[in-house]
């Protein structure tokens, strides 16, 4: 998934980036509130890690700019603050949860995963469509029980089809989500991952429509008999 870090201590940034990168996640990093919003103009984005103390402003700014523009990503804070007034105005301006510093970068990765799959109605921690299962945390996607064996951007664009089921993802949206604003790949390389992938699921309760012009849809047996 692509998320975005805005944080400009290098040191949190960079541990914050590299474990949610281990993740198979596409991280973008802003040090400012002027950087925050020329990347979320940008592009969009599956989840924000928010620092409140910017060196150009409150990252509460940032969170209610956003909310002003009607855009729903959801956004976890963090807080060097003790105040409870601190955590009420987050939660207030539409963050999703908060975390106060100096915190464990295992909890936030929880976190982050716990945000995302409410976002996608799911209450446990795997992703399903049938009989298709995807573990968040383990990265391990099974068909029936058995274990399929795909690759970590595979499991990224996995990830993405089943937390937006029954969406239309247009090519140019999957290239930013799997590789990122600044990667050379293009709309082929998005036609290659998915072909790729249909075959890693044949046989799953998961199909990966191709509407023409559009984009992608995901589409499992519940969401089928919705569309029609």
């Amino acid at each position: 998934m692509h998320f975005l870090v805005v944080e400009d201590t290098d040191d949190v940034s960079e541990a914050i980036t590299e474990r949610l990168s281990r993740g198979g996640h596409i991280c973008d990093r802003a040090v400012s509130l002027e950087d925050a919003k020329h990347f979320a103009s940008a592009s969009a984005y599956d989840l924000v890690v928010l620092d409140i103390n910017l060196p150009d402003g409150s990252g509460l700014d940032f969170l209610k700019w956003l909310r002003q523009r009607k855009d729903a990503v959801p956004v976890l804070v963090l807080t060097a603050r003790l105040a409870v007034d601190d955590k009420i105005g987050a939660l207030d301006f539409g963050a999703d949860d908060y975390m106060v510093k100096p915190f464990d970068l295992g909890e936030l990765e929880a976190r982050v995963r716990a945000i995302v799959r409410r976002r996608s109605g799911e209450a446990g921690a795997r992703l399903s469509a049938g009989n298709l299962e995807f573990d968040m945390a383990t990265r391990l996607a099974t068909v029936n029980g058995e274990p399929l064996q795909l690759t970590p951007r595979e499991q990224v664009l996995l990830e993405i089809f089943l937390i937006h089921k029954g969406r239309v993802l247009e090519k140019d949206e999957l290239v930013t989500r799997l590789f990122g604003m600044e990667a050379d790949a293009g709309p082929n390389a998005i036609e290659l991952y998915v072909g790729r992938l249909r075959r890693k699921l044949c046989g799953a309760d998961l199909e990966i429509r191709t509407l023409r012009g559009l984009g992608y849809q995901a589409l499992s047996p519940t969401s089928k008999m919705v569309a029609r």
